[in-house]
């Protein structure tokens, strides 16, 4: 079978082509860079340039599943211009995918869209379920909705959808996790604010894993990607200094600290979703971390 993968080469995506390589299937990926075309048996690379509408559109040949992983970082500053680049990442190379799908003969039945927990309200009581229906008025919320809706119009041409809320990523090679660990490693670890804040994590291995569930078992609809088990802020940080050997004794940094620093993306830090992964274990996934604790030793071996 033959997947096609855009955001191949980024952090989820990359372990991700990792397992559908093992597991037998052919990758097609769209990069925006020439020098990043290759060719071999089994992995293949085609240009797309989403600001112009452009895309190759043998991209799709033989393919029956679409991955889309594709969009800017939210870990840089957000800035007026950059805040544009963060949304129209995402809803521009869902558009183009959309425009190809319906003006292109294929033979693709399944889409598999990246998403975020991002779109629920925050808050440090509430348990958010896919069937929730609140949504967060914020700048990331508002990306989340936009981000869906462009999903849902593939949909509309007879494919099936399913979109992956994800929670924050435990990884040693970048994202959260990495630069948490900074600090931590010279005992100067420190939650953020109140540091009740809810933290619905993954290890990075389960978050592919649950793609590559979805598209082995023809998921649709949507899914938080989170372990059963989230914890606060606080807990977060003395379980990464406790793997660490190393001290958890810094006051919490204060919000107006994190704000003057890092603007409006510090609500990143601050926001709090706890979600259930009632749902995606219902269908049969089963989680490789469980554990906090497990999940950072394994990401920072």
């Amino acid at each position: 079978m033959k997947v096609l993968i855009t955001g191949a080469t980024g952090l989820v995506g990359t372990e991700l082509v990792s397992m559908l390589l093992k597991g037998g299937y052919h990758v097609n990926y769209l990069t925006t860079s020439k020098n990043k075309v290759q060719h071999d048996e089994k992995y293949n690379g085609y240009l797309w340039n989403p600001d112009k509408g452009e895309i190759d559109p043998h991209c799709i040949d033989g393919v029956g599943t679409i991955i889309h992983l594709a969009g800017a970082s939210i870990g840089k500053r957000w800035t007026s211009k950059y805040k544009q680049e963060i949304l129209q990442s995402r809803i521009l190379t869902t558009n183009v995918l959309h425009s190809l799908l319906k003006n292109t003969q294929n033979s693709v039945h399944e889409f598999v869209s990246a998403s975020a927990i991002g779109i629920y309200p925050s808050s440090t009581d509430t348990v958010y379920t896919e069937d929730s229906t609140e949504r967060d008025s914020s700048f990331l919320g508002t990306v989340v909705q936009k981000w869906e809706a462009a999903a849902d119009e593939i949909a509309k041409l007879g494919i099936r959808v399913a979109k992956i809320r994800t929670g924050l990523v435990l990884s040693g090679k970048s994202g959260v996790l990495k630069e948490m660990a900074a600090p931590a490693r010279f005992g100067l670890g420190a939650a953020f604010g109140s540091g009740t804040q809810m933290q619905s994590w993954i290890h990075l291995t389960d978050l592919a894993g649950i793609y590559y569930y979805a598209l082995k078992n023809e998921l649709e609809g949507v899914y938080n990607a989170a372990a059963p088990h989230p914890v606060t802020q606080n807990e977060l940080v003395k379980t990464l200094a406790r793997v660490l050997g190393k001290p958890y004794f810094m006051p919490n940094i204060p919000k107006f600290v994190m704000e003057a620093v890092l603007g409006e993306m510090s609500t990143l830090l601050f926001d709090s979703q706890n979600v259930s992964a009632r749902k995606i274990i219902n269908e049969g996934y089963q989680f490789k971390f469980l554990s906090l604790e497990k999940a950072i030793e394994d990401a920072l071996k």
